[in-house]
Formats: C-alpha cells, sequence, structure tokens
C-alpha cells in the first residue's frame, strides 16, 4: 500500500464541511480582544486564551511596534548562533523573577520547550510520570527520551506512589504534569504531588501553559498558588496565553538552565523568537504586576460564567479556573450546539474524539478578563436556548 493512500481514505472532514458542520480552521479577519469578525460577523471570543485580554493593550501593541522598528521583523538564526538578541536575555531575567527561580531559558515556541526541556533531560534509566491528561506537547516530549514512561490516572496520587515506590531508589525521576488542565480546567495536586517527591526522591516539573498570569497571587502559576515554588523544580509555560504572544519558557536551578542552554536540540536547532514576540512578552509582564485587577476581573468573569452554566445543569465537571468544558453528549448534538451558538455570534471550541470518548463531547470556554457581563449573559441565554434543542433531539 502507497504511504500516501490513508490521506485518500480520511473523509471524515470533508463530510463535515459539506454538512455545514466543520468548526475548525475558521478564519478570523480582525480582532478587538473580546470579539473577532469572521465573514463580515461580529462573534464573542468564547474560544480564545488570551486570558487578561493583552493582545490589544496599548503599552503592549507599542513594545511591540518599537522592537520592531529597532530590531526587525525576526532574527534569521538560532539562539546557539546569531539568534539572541539583548531582549532575549532580559526576558529570560524578568522571567526567572517572575517565577521565582535562579535562572530561565526562553525557547521559540511552548510545545518547543516542553520538546526540548524533558528530551535533554530525561536519558536512559530514568524514569518518568506523566498523568494521562497531560497536553499532547507533553506526551510528545516522552517520545524523544530513552527513558520508562510511566503513566498515571488523572490526579490519581495513590497511582502515582505506587508507581514511585516500584522504581528503583536511585534511579532518577521526573514527575511531569499540566498546572491547569487544558481540556478540564482542573488543578494538579500539587501539595500531595510535592510530598511524594520529597519521600521517593524525585523532581517535578509543571506546565503552566494556562496558569501563567491566571493563578498565584501575583499571577506567578500553580506553584505560587499553592506556595510551593521551592519544591517545584522545572516550570515551563507558553506565551501564547496570558502574556499574548508566541514563544516558551522554562525556569529552574542556574545549572539545569545552563546545561540546557547547551544541550537542548529543540533550542540550538531552532530559529530563536522575533524581537516584537519578545517584546510584547516584557510589555505583558509588566501589565501583569501594575494592573492586578485585570485578574481579578478574569475571576470575577469566570464565576459568573460557572455559576450560570450550573444553574442551567451544564456539566462543567471539576474545573475551577477560566477553562471550562461544557459537556454537551455525543457528537452529533456537540455539532448542532456549536453551529447554533456560532450563528448567533458565538466562538467556542468544540472537544470531540479522539481527544474524548464519543458520549461525553464538549464545548470548551476560555474566560477573559475583557468579557463584558451583556456578553456573558448574552453567551449563558444561548446555552440556555441550546437545552431546549437538545431536548427537541
Amino acid at each position: 500500500m502507497n504511504l500516501l493512500e490513508k490521506s485518500l481514505r480520511f473523509t471524515r472532514a470533508r463530510e463535515a464541511q459539506a454538512a455545514g458542520y466543520y468548526p475548525f480552521f475558521i478564519p478570523i479577519e480582525s480582532s478587538s480582544g473580546a470579539e473577532v469578525i469572521i465573514n463580515g460577523e461580529p462573534k464573542i471570543m468564547m474560544g480564545s486564551n488570551n486570558y487578561l485580554g493583552l493582545t490589544h493593550h496599548p503599552k503592549v501593541l507599542e513594545a511591540a511596534q518599537a522592537a520592531l522598528h529597532r530590531y526587525g521583523s525576526g532574527c534569521t538564526g538560532s539562539r546557539f548562533l546569531n539568534g539572541t538578541l539583548d531582549l532575549h536575555e532580559t526576558l529570560e531575567d524578568r522571567l526567572a523573577e517572575f517565577l521565582g527561580k535562579e535562572a530561565a531559558l526562553v525557547f521559540s515556541t511552548g510545545y518547543q520547550t516542553n520538546l526540548g526541556t524533558v528530551s535533554t533531560l530525561v536519558g536512559r534509566g530514568d524514569y518518568i510520570y506523566m498523568d494521562k491528561l497531560n497536553h499532547a506537547s507533553l506526551v510528545d516530549s516522552t517520545r524523544l527520551t530513552f527513558g520508562k514512561v510511566c503513566r498515571y490516572a488523572h490526579n490519581d496520587m495513590k497511582a502515582l506512589e505506587r508507581q514511585l515506590a516500584q522504581a528503583p531508589r536511585d534511579a532518577g525521576k521526573l514527575i511531569v504534569t499540566d498546572g491547569v488542565f487544558s481540556m478540564e480546567g482542573d488543578i494538579v495536586n500539587l501539595p500531595k504531588m510535592a510530598e511524594l517527591a520529597e519521600a521517593y526522591d524525585a523532581d517535578i516539573l509543571v506546565d503552566d501553559a494556562h496558569a501563567l498570569g491566571v493563578l498565584g497571587e501575583h499571577g506567578g502559576g500553580t506553584a505560587q498558588h499553592f506556595g510551593l515554588d521551592a519544591q517545584t523544580s522545572l516550570i515551563v509555560a507558553t506565551f501564547s496565553k496570558s502574556l499574548a504572544s508566541i514563544g516558551g519558557v522554562v525556569a529552574g536551578a542556574e545549572p539545569v538552565i545552563h546545561y540546557l542552554k547547551h544541550h537542548a536540540r529543540a533550542l540550538i536547532f531552532s530559529a530563536s523568537m522575533p524581537p516584537a514576540s519578545l517584546a510584547t512578552v516584557l510589555a505583558a509582564i509588566d501589565v501583569i504586576k501594575e494592573e492586578p485587577e485585570l485578574r481579578e476581573a478574569l475571576w470575577r468573569n469566570t464565576r459568573r460564567m460557572q455559576d450560570g452554566l450550573k444553574s442551567l445543569g451544564y456539566d462543567i465537571g471539576d474545573s475551577e479556573t477560566p477553562v471550562i468544558p461544557v459537556s454537551v453528549g455525543n457528537i452529533a448534538v456537540m455539532g448542532m450546539q456549536w453551529r447554533m451558538l456560532f450563528d448567533a455570534g458565538v466562538f467556542t471550541n468544540p472537544v470531540i474524539p479522539p481527544a474524548v470518548p464519543m458520549h461525553s463531547c464538549r464545548l470548551r470556554i476560555s474566560m477573559m478578563a475583557s468579557h463584558t457581563d451583556e456578553q456573558i449573559d448574552y453567551v449563558l441565554d444561548l446555552f440556555a436556548q441550546g437545552l431546549k434543542l437538545r431536548e427537541a433531539m
């Protein structure tokens, strides 16, 4: 069989397109943060990870524009050679301080950060412990290592302890977890995980993609949220959510970061973050520190939406963050409800198999500080109508 024949047999997406229920790769023509324009029509953006609404903050836009004119549009090289700007080093210093670590290293994407960090540190004879609901970038990072991968049920600390107890005492052990789980919206049980890490001489890596700028007294993420900065060996995060840009960071002890800087293939053999993106992140950190009211607004909006959905009878699982998965049943029902919301001016993210079982499809909402009460109430009214639609089916 020809290698490429599988592409000819893949028809599911085209069938959904023909039926008018294809919810992916929708081009956005313009954006103002909480509202976007699609096909010339405004939509309330309920599917963006722009948690603090910083993609359109004046200070962020001004900083990006200034960097573009000073440094140009790109670095045209890897960090290892000609692609390191003073902005990279400034940002690494700022992020280390922001995350409560000795040092930090910036990658071009969050995905590359996970691949580069885990694959570089975990070697033959080492053990990796993975929550089964970790992000795909963490899953893929383990495929590049020679270590033994142990997966445990979601947030099941008893299962994690059983696996830790089975490993040789002197083996290297890295527990890898999301801080906020991207499809569930719940938070890792970091206090118990830290206890286990100490008892079994393991290190912890927390992916704070959805926690940076959201959790913690100052927006520093999951470890700050629990007061466990010292017990968390490594923090990785992406800039494509609260920090309104693209790129990623790993922060930890200086010798570890120095080692990664000289061994991580995802860093050494990839072009570096462009100047405007670096300046965006630096400005976003300033705004997070200077305007804590944005995080307060985010949490106020989150509670309003969560309470409203639950009062309607929707199942939002164990969500305790701005990531809110709304269970809507099988894929046919999900498609109908997504289309109804979209046609009425609301953009949500559908979650379908294989990401979830066939009977538990969901619409994922991501709240932003910039959402208004009127927008939230409008979305809730549409979800109320969605219940009637489901009853009629």
